[in-house]
């Protein structure tokens, strides 16, 4: 059984996280989520976000039908554990982390970069209050 790792806010559900998280199941036989929690969110993104709270994202990802589980860490430190607990066979990032440090990446047998497909919540938020 090949087990595949996907971390991140995925604040507003869209296309670009559906596209990648598929990608990412297809890879294995089961896929595990983390999501930040709301207080690491509004920490690393700023007062305004997250738009959708913790327990939303949760629910929206455990509905879909290629993801197995969806989990939420609150620091590094406990994303580095669930990583160490699960030792998933493949972690997928986005690309924009080649080069860069990735938190339990030590706990995994590969690293597979996912190249974005221009779809961003940043950029949905802002097509959305600039109407």
């Amino acid at each position: 059984m090949t087990k595949v790792f996907v971390n991140g806010t995925f604040d507003i559900l869209h296309r670009g996280h559906l596209e990648m998280l598929k990608y990412a199941a297809s890879l294995g036989d089961e896929l595990f989520v983390c999501i930040d929690s709301d207080q690491r969110v509004t920490e690393l993104k700023g007062t305004t976000r997250p738009i959708n709270n913790q327990n939303d994202r949760k629910l929206m990802l455990d509905s879909l039908k290629f993801v197995t589980r969806c989990w939420i860490f609150s620091d590094e430190e406990e994303l580095e554990h669930i990583i160490e607990l699960y030792k998933p066979d493949i972690m997928v990032k986005g690309s924009d982390y080649k080069g860069k440090n990735i938190v339990g990446s030590q706990y995994c047998k590969e690293i597979v970069f996912y190249e974005h497909t221009g779809h961003s919540t940043t950029g949905l938020i802002e097509r959305i209050t600039n109407r």
